[in-house]
């Protein structure tokens, strides 16, 4: 997809590290044994003899569960069914059945360059499926299979929360009906890996090639995401994985099913990266005329810091912000000009995408 706001986020690096020293513990260890080796009678006197003070109780709680509570298992046993494992000429990936007459959703990248792919269901039954289209630039695409009466996912179109219960069902290596997981690390995450940016859920929940279209559940089974990609300099799973938000997935995949052009919302801007010491944002550069930006009072050198509530750090993320709009809400944008933050009402224009 070709956007309006220019530039490309520059890549994202991360490096993990862990250092631990047990110096005090094993000077308390040597100190330890001393005692024990060479006991004082002084010590020994003075211990007998000092009063002593017991300190008041204080007790605690213990979280409780009812027995038997499985949540990660209740909700795999709800998923597993609508999950099903996608193999084509040039690689295998997973996908998560959203129609039960046979509509499947998936990566785009898993049936790139595929017209037919062999889909296997959680049961064992295997049939041939037809790419309906695919929307590259969100990574999502439809397969269908000639099947009814299939075991839809349920998706959830709100907002997960940062911290809450994430389940990552797919096929990672080829593994089928493989389940892991973790939590919600971050959403409206940028993720540039699709020549354009676009606001995803990140989560730890282990995901590894292979898990590319398959669902990210709540603790309920329900769909929160597609998942999509990671983020490893090893090539395999490091806690950073991406997902597609269910209410875009679901809108994407609608828009294919359907044949129509899907419209995102359109801000009327380009710009990069703040590069300077400052506040950090995504400075306007250039501003379309008509536009949404131009006619709520955005100009050339506002440094946008704040896209409707959401923090922007740079380019990629105001990207990310406005695809993840309609075209006609109202929102707020806040920026840096001439020193001072202001704020304006912006109503977003329309862009339409290309579906292959």
């Amino acid at each position: 997809m070709t956007t309006d706001n220019g530039s490309q986020e520059a890549n994202r690096r991360s490096s993990v590290w862990l250092s631990a020293l047990l110096f005090f513990g094993a000077v308390a260890l040597v100190v330890a044994g001393i005692m024990l080796v060479y006991p004082d009678t002084a010590l020994t006197e003075t211990a007998a003899t000092t009063p002593t003070t017991s300190a008041p109780e204080v007790e605690v709680s213990a979280p409780t569960y009812a027995d038997g509570a499985e949540p990660i298992a209740d909700a795999a046993e709800v998923i597993l069914p609508s999950v099903v494992f996608i193999q084509t000429d040039s690689g295998l990936g997973s996908g998560v059945v959203y129609d039960s007459d046979g509509l499947i959703i998936t990566a785009a990248h898993v049936v790139e360059g595929s017209e037919t792919v062999r889909v296997r269901f959680a049961n064992g039954d295997q049939a041939t499926g037809t790419v309906l289209g695919s929307a590259t630039d969100v990574d999502i695409a439809v397969i269908e299979v000639d099947r009814d009466s299939l075991t839809a996912a349920t998706f959830v179109t709100e907002k997960p929360r940062v911290g809450q219960m994430a389940i990552a069902v797919g096929s990672p290596w080829g593994l089928e009906s493989t389940v892991t997981a973790g939590i919600i690390s971050a959403v409206d995450q940028s993720n540039c890996s699709f020549g354009s940016c676009a606001s995803m859920v990140q989560t730890d929940a282990a995901i590894n090639p292979g898990n590319s279209g398959g669902a990210l559940v709540d603790r309920a089974g329900h769909v929160v995401g597609i998942n999509v990609s990671i983020f490893s300099e090893s090539g395999a799973n490091d806690g950073v994985g991406f997902a597609v938000p269910s209410e875009i997935a679901i809108a994407y995949a609608d828009a294919i099913v359907s044949g129509e052009t899907i419209e995102t919302a359109l801000l009327g801007v380009s710009g990069e990266d703040v590069d300077t010491e400052g506040q950090a944002g995504a400075m306007i550069t250039a501003v379309t005329s008509g536009s949404g930006a131009a006619e709520g009072g955005l100009e050339v050198g506002d440094v946008v810091v704040t896209f409707d509530g959401v923090p922007v750090l740079g380019i990629g993320d105001l990207q990310a912000q406005v695809r993840a709009h309609q075209p006609g809400e109202t929102v707020e944008v806040v920026v840096i000009r001439d020193g001072q933050e202001q704020v304006f009402s912006i109503t977003l224009g329309v862009f339409e995408d290309d579906l292959s």
